[in-house]
């Protein structure tokens, strides 16, 4: 039933062909905070959406701002731990917290970790891409 405690659902962002889509910088699944590849000084923003996507104690060393490629490649390798993390969650939940959560928490659970695992899956494909970018690779757009 409605639960007006709850957060909204979360909503699906257009596509950029779809009507009322928003075009949006890059190729599909780049940061919207990132500008694209081509316009100057693009990796500062990068490395601040990259850093975002660590834990904050990464901001601690300096070695990650001057060697962005490095930032954008472990940055990578903790999102794909991650989603590694969520999907085992995900799998165990049900059997393990069984006696200690009831049917309501079991379900408001699963949807907490599969939006999140959602959230983790677009931020590993934007983190793949600011990679790519930063190795020199160029992005063609589709029709």
């Amino acid at each position: 039933m409605f639960d007006p405690l709850a957060p909204p659902p979360l909503r699906r962002a257009a596509s950029p062909g779809a009507p009322g889509g928003v075009r949006r910088p890059g190729p599909p699944g780049w940061p919207d905070r990132v500008p694209p590849p081509e316009a100057p000084g693009w990796q500062v923003p990068a490395v601040g959406w990259l850093l975002d996507h660590c834990p904050s104690d990464y901001r601690m060393y300096a070695v990650w701002r001057r060697h962005p490629i490095a930032l954008a490649w472990v940055t990578t390798h903790h999102l794909d731990a991650q989603l590694g993390a969520m999907r085992t969650a995900y799998r165990g939940l049900r059997v393990d917290l069984a006696d200690h959560v009831d049917p309501e928490g079991i379900a408001a659970s699963l949807a907490a970790l599969e939006a999140e695992g959602a959230r983790l899956l677009a931020a590993r494909r934007a983190a793949g891409l600011l990679l790519e970018a930063m190795q020199g690779h160029t992005f063609v757009p589709r029709l």
